[in-house]
Formats: C-alpha cells, structure tokens, sequence
C-alpha cells in the first residue's frame, strides 16, 4: 500500500493552483498506519518456536521415560517367573529322584515352598501381568502339587504296609506328574507370553522415540522454515524500498501485513530518512537555482545595456528634436522604444519564468521545444562566452511527461557546464535523439572542450565535487541535476577524454500516463 503523493488542486481568488501534499503529513499518515496494527515481533516468535519445540522435547522424554520404565517393569516379573519356573524345574528333578531312588523329596519341598513364596510376595503384580485367570491356575496348581509331595511326606511318616504304601505312592504319582507337567507347560507358556510382551514393549518403545523424534525434527524444520521465510521476505521486500528510493520515489513505507514487528521500527526510520532526504534534496535544489539564477542575471544585465541605451537615446533625441520632426519620424522612434521595450521584457520574462518559485507540476512535454527554449534563456551567456551552439532534433520524437522547471534546470546546468569547459570560438552541439533504448528518448550535449580526467570521472556526480576554482561553483549541479533526471524515470551518463571534450547524455522515458513524480 502507498501513499500518493501527487499534487493536489486548490482554487484561490478563482485560479486554480496546484499544492503539493506535506512530506511531514504524509509521513505522519504512514507512522499512524504502521502502528496501528497488533505487534507481533521476531523475538517473540522466537521464543514461542523454542518454547513448543521445548514442551515436544518434554513430552518425548516423558513418553521414553515411561516406555523404559514398562520395560523394566516387566523385565523385573519376568526375571521373577524364570525364578519360578527354576524352581518347578528343580522340585519335578527332585519328585523324579524320589520316585526312581527314593530321595530328593525334601529338596523337592523345599522348592515348591521358594516357588509358592515368589507367587505370593507379588500377588499383584502378577494379576497384572499374568492375568486373573491364569494367576489363580498358577496359585492352584501350585498349591495342589505342594498338597500333593506333602502327602508323600506323610505316607512315608506312618510307615503303612507295603503294599498300602506302594498303592498310595502309584496314586500320588500319577497325580503329582500331572500337576507338574500343567506347572511346567504353563509356567513355560506364561514366560514365552511374558518375553513376547517385553519385546513388543521395546519395539513399541523405539517406534515412538522414532516417531517423536521425526515430529521433532520436523517442528524444527518448520519453525525454522517460517522464521526464515518471514525475515527472507521482509529484506526482499526493503530490498525493493531500497530500490525504489534509490531509483528517486520518494513514497512513505506503508503497512504491508496485520502486525509489526522488528521490521516496523526499520520501515518508521527509513520513513523518517526519506523525509529528511526529501526535504534536503529541496533545498539543493532550490541552492542550485539561485545559482543558476545569478549567472543569468549577469549575463542579462549585460543584455539589457543594449534596449535600455536604444530606448534612451531614442527617448533623448524625441526630447531635443521633438518639434523639428516629422510625424512618420516620431512614430519610427516610437517603435523603436516599443521594440526595444517588448525585447527587455522578453528577457526578464524569460528570467522569472525560471527563478519562480511554483510547485513541482506534472505535464506533457515536447523536449525538443524545451531544449530550444533552455538554449534561448542561456543564449547571452554563448553570446558573451563567444560560443556557437548547434542544435539538431530528430522528427516526430513523442512527448515525456515532466516538470518543465526542474528539467530546464537540468538543461541550462549542462549548458553552462559546457560553456565552461569550452574555450572562446569553440562550439557547442545540443541533439534530441531517440534513446538507444526503446520507449526513450535522449537528449546528447557535446562540448568539444577541456574534457575530465578519467581519475575523477566516477566523482563528478558526487555532492560538493568540483573542478571549478573556488568561488566559481558549489559541485552540487550535476548531483541536484542526477536528483532531478532519477525521479523521472531517467538517467544521466557521460563520456569523455581528456584535453577532447565531453558527451552527457539524458535519456527519459516516453509515456502516455504522467509519471508518478510522488517527491517533487
């Protein structure tokens, strides 16, 4: 968005004049725009990006730490069945030794009792892993084959017959090895399920660490995706600015997003530079006119000498010879005056015209009228410089679009230039030409002069750099005049040798829309 800044009308004593908007005002409209809206600025989105990318860091390692703890946790029960199931093994080693050699069934005791121990001291942990079910087969199976050795311990108590003992221990036994193959087999099974739950916990476990740190990365990625394209746009978009005021618009900065930030600040110091430089390049300006206008004036007033000696020795010999002379007499002297009179007027005419203080005013142009009309005003300093200019225009050149005041300025300082830099009997030649570009038309001031040293070609557009001795020039004509071509659209370029002359060439753009000349 941009402020335009083209002249306004107002109508004063029934004339319309044109009024140039304040840069002030218009800088002031821009501050107001700018802040208005809610800030949201890099340091904050910065933070907000740390902080989120923060709390994901939390929640993975929270998830992990909760991930290696179910591990642990089911690597401690599962160390606590293989202890269970050892000790099964060991009491149905023992049971076995008993029935093939009678021995071992203490042992065997012994190791149900550690068995029923270890089932016992985490009852619920073990519901948890094991399930209800599957704990209450184990605490059963347990208990029955612990009912079922300490029946064998007792048999072998009472000493009974023989052969009551033999039919008692053949009961016993084949019961005792069915409880401790169910023992075994689901203890077994139990152990298996329990090692596949473990190893789908870790699986589980590395496939979340996996996926959280993916989704990290990616938030990362993104953050810094946004914040960098954020701040890349931005300078592109200054870059632009920069561009643009360099190119001699002169347009405020304007709000380009729902927020400020950081960038805010830049575009309301960089409002505040243009302001500054406007009003600067005015000044120069108008301190390059006033000296233009000083060498005009010398130059007039020493055209002026011839009218007001006609006109007063006309007036003087009407005065002595009045009654003595014919009419036909009387009116050719009085034409003479009035000739004489009209040439003077001319001459100051053409001198207001251009030290009138008006303001910058947009219009279609015939340049090549322009530069005959520049070369008029200057023509008594040719005259006086003993100088001939030779003027070419091409045919039917199309019309610019300009302020006819700050381009005659441009014209006459180049002319002057050239009537410095040439020596008396030297020429001068003035071509309007179309530009090597299309859609440009050049304007090409040759002198045939002392030339520029190619060591200070680069500085001659440089502000307060001069060749001329001191008191002869301020060096700000050219720079004012390089001002003045930019923010037109156009561009001043010049060759030269030295001891051989100099070439200046002006292009500006052809348009049929009036440029935009939002600064001057």
């Amino acid at each position: 968005m941009k402020v335009k800044s083209s002249p306004k009308n107002e109508t004063v004593s029934g004339m319309e004049v044109s009024v140039r908007p304040n840069p002030v005002e218009i800088e002031e409209k821009a501050r107001r725009a700018l802040m208005a809206r809610h800030r949201f600025s890099l340091k904050l989105q910065i933070s907000l990006g740390f902080f989120l990318v923060f709390l994901l860091a939390v929640g993975i390692a929270a998830v992990m730490v909760h991930s290696m703890y179910q591990v642990e946790h089911k690597l401690e029960f599962l160390e606590i069945i293989n202890d269970y199931v050892i000790e099964i093994q060991q009491a149905r080693r023992f049971e076995k030794n008993y029935f093939l050699y009678g021995t071992n069934l203490d042992d065997a005791l012994d190791n149900v009792y550690q068995a029923r121990d270890i089932i016992e001291r985490n009852p619920d942990e073990l519901k948890q892993i094991l399930g209800k079910d599957n704990h209450r087969m184990v605490v059963s199976n347990i208990a029955d084959y612990q009912r079922l050795l300490e029946q064998l311990e007792d048999a072998e108590r009472r000493q009974e017959n023989i052969l009551e003992h033999r039919r008692t221990r053949e009961k016993i036994e084949k019961e005792l090895r069915e409880k401790g193959h169910q023992m075994v087999s689901l203890s077994q099974g139990l152990m298996n399920r329990l090692r596949v739950s473990v190893s789908e916990t870790l699986l589980r476990s590395r496939m979340i660490h996996i996926y959280f740190l993916a989704l990290l990365l990616i938030m990362v990625v993104f953050n810094a995706y946004i914040l960098v394209s954020r701040i890349l746009r931005s300078i592109n978009r200054f870059t632009k600015y920069a561009q643009r005021i360099a190119s001699g618009d002169f347009t405020p900065i304007m709000p380009r997003r729902r927020f400020r930030d950081e960038f805010t600040d830049l575009a309301l110091a960089i409002n505040k530079m243009i302001q500054e430089l406007e009003q600067r390049e005015e000044g120069l300006i108008q301190l390059h006119k006033v000296r233009a206008v000083g060498t005009l004036t010398a130059g007039i007033a020493h055209e002026l000498n011839n009218p007001l000696n006609n006109i007063m020795l006309s007036a003087h010999m009407m005065l002595e010879d009045y009654n003595q002379m014919a009419d036909d007499d009387k009116k050719d002297i009085l034409n003479d005056i009035v000739s004489e009179t009209n040439r003077s007027r001319n001459i100051i005419s053409n001198l207001l015209d251009f030290a009138r203080q008006s303001s910058s005013q947009v219009e279609p142009l015939n340049l090549a009228s322009l530069i005959r009309d520049t070369i008029k005003l200057s023509a008594n300093q040719i005259k006086l410089a003993g100088i001939r200019v030779e003027f070419q225009a091409a045919d039917n050149l199309p019309q610019i679009h300009g302020d006819v005041q700050q381009l005659r300025q441009v014209f006459l300082n180049l002319i002057f230039n050239a009537i410095d830099a040439s020596k008396k009997g030297d020429k001068i030649q003035v071509f309007v030409i179309p530009a090597d570009e299309p859609d440009y038309v050049a304007v090409k001031v040759v002198d045939f002069g002392t030339g520029i040293p190619e060591h200070i070609l680069n500085s001659i557009f440089d502000p307060f750099f001069t060749t001329k001795g001191k008191g002869k020039g301020t060096g700000l004509g050219l720079s004012v005049s390089q001002g003045i071509i930019t923010k037109h659209g156009g561009r001043i370029k010049v060759s030269s040798r030295d001891g051989e002359g100099s070439t200046f060439t002006v292009t500006l753009p052809v348009t049929t829309i009036p440029a935009d000349l939002k600064s001057m």
